[in-house]
């Protein structure tokens, strides 16, 4: 199979603190030349994580690096590890080229689905280009601050029953039970997200992926966090997926009170 495609792999934004914003799952850009491998329900793009890069928007004017990607995950996931392995054993979950949605629901048409050179392939054109990037700005912003944060957004459907029993709290934040981030950088962040409001947990059901368990190095001064948002906070999960700019009104100061709690403990930190 040969992939024709023009679009970058991500979109980058260099900023001035020691934050990094990464977006994996934003993206819904399927080159036409794979169209015809997958099935109407893939083209929906259902489990995008819609929207995120407008939601976020007060980021990169925080000051933070911005990375999102620019395809969809059913392309290859960035957020999973190159060697496919599962970051839930014993737990449905979906992998580094997706075969079905988180519904179950199959993504290619009969005998499309990539083979390996295939996902050989794709790792190298797109899964490549947006981890390079993502290391070289921790090491970038790291040797000017001696520390950083790694923010790593992601959003879903509140309900999946396929995945999660009943209903998701409103904020997912993960840390790898503890691995990716220091203690006294997650405590604020999680005091206010217990605090906000929305309904909030620590290390659930969502304890960050491949990006937050692979960067998130406290020992060497790069300190991960996942925030996995219900999407009815700020969208429509059904399609079209629409945006509610009121509904992210009333989320974004918390987002950005998680954000400045967040890096003003990584700078208290003892050196």
């Amino acid at each position: 199979m040969t992939i024709t495609d023009a679009v970058p792999p991500f979109r980058f934004l260099r900023g001035t603190r020691p934050v990094l914003l990464s977006i994996p799952h934003v993206g819904t850009h399927i080159p036409e030349s794979l169209h015809g491998s997958y099935t109407p329900v893939a083209l929906q793009r259902a489990d995008t994580d819609w929207h995120l890069d407008r939601l976020y928007a007060f980021a990169h004017q925080f000051g933070a690096s911005v990375l999102q990607a620019t395809h969809s995950r059913s392309v290859i996931d960035l957020n999973r590890p190159p060697d496919n392995q599962s970051l839930y054993p014993g737990r449905i979950t979906t992998g580094l080229c997706p075969s079905e949605t988180f519904r179950g629901e199959p993504l290619y048409r009969p005998g499309q689905a990539p083979d390996a050179d295939e996902t050989a392939r794709r790792l190298a054109r797109y899964w490549q280009p947006y981890h390079d990037t993502l290391a070289d700005e921790l090491e970038r912003l790291k040797s000017l601050h001696g520390r950083v944060l790694l923010w790593d957004a992601h959003s879903i459907a509140s309900r999946l029953p396929r995945l999660f029993e009943g209903q998701l709290p409103d904020l997912n934040l993960g840390t790898a039970d503890g691995a990716s981030c220091a203690a006294e950088v997650l405590a604020p962040v999680a005091a206010i997200a217990q605090g906000s409001g929305f309904s909030a947990v620590v290390n659930g059901r969502f304890k960050g992926g491949h990006i937050t368990r692979h960067y998130g190095q406290p020992a060497r001064g790069v300190h991960a966090i996942q925030l996995e948002l219900c999407q009815h906070l700020y969208m429509d999960e059904d399609p079209p997926f629409a945006y509610h700019p009121e509904r992210a009104e009333h989320l974004q100061p918390t987002l950005a009170a998680l954000f400045g709690a967040a890096c003003d403990a990584l700078g208290a930190l003892t050196p």
